[in-house]
């Protein structure tokens, strides 16, 4: 069980945005959850000093259409890293293990196959409570630490 705060950081351990661009994709399955989470992405891409210009939000049916998503913003938009937003829930059958697997998979395959970072932002989660206290809740925001991920794995790109 998460006890840590996801928003909780070194602020100075985060190279600076502002000379980066990002693309977000939002699923809008548990849209509650997941417009909480891009907004912490956004924010803290600004606090780190990106520019609104410099942040492209899409929006997806579901989790697991994140990957294709994101491979449109790796062949159709000019990105440095493109943060995919999205929140599966457990029920009652095996869809949720499905899901999970394919949006996982498909996400490092994203990261492989273009070069480029690809951010998996996606809560997995046992029952909605767990999520909501993911989605700035009593855990923080999870769409912060995948704004602070990006923005630290295009300055380690940057730096070879």
């Amino acid at each position: 069980m998460a006890t840590k705060d996801l928003s909780a950081y070194d602020i100075n351990s985060v190279p600076s945005a502002e000379n980066m661009s990002f693309g977000i994709v939002v699923a809008e399955w548990n849209w509650e959850i997941t417009s909480a989470l891009a907004e912490g992405a956004i924010d803290t891409l600004k606090k780190h000093g990106a520019a609104e210009e410099n942040i492209t939000v899409k929006y997806v049916p579901g989790t697991f259409e994140l990957p294709l998503g994101g491979q449109f913003f790796a062949e159709m938009a000019n990105v440095d890293a493109v943060i995919l937003l999205g929140c599966v829930i457990q029920g009652e059958t095996r869809h949720f293990d499905y899901i999970c697997e394919g949006v996982t998979q498909g996400t490092k395959d994203l990261n492989l196959k273009y070069n480029k970072p690809f951010i998996f932002g996606v809560l997995t989660t046992n029952d909605e409570q767990q999520a909501l206290d993911r989605a700035g809740g009593k855990h923080g925001n999870k769409g912060d630490e995948a704004a602070v991920t990006a923005i630290k794995m295009v300055g380690l790109q940057r730096s070879f």
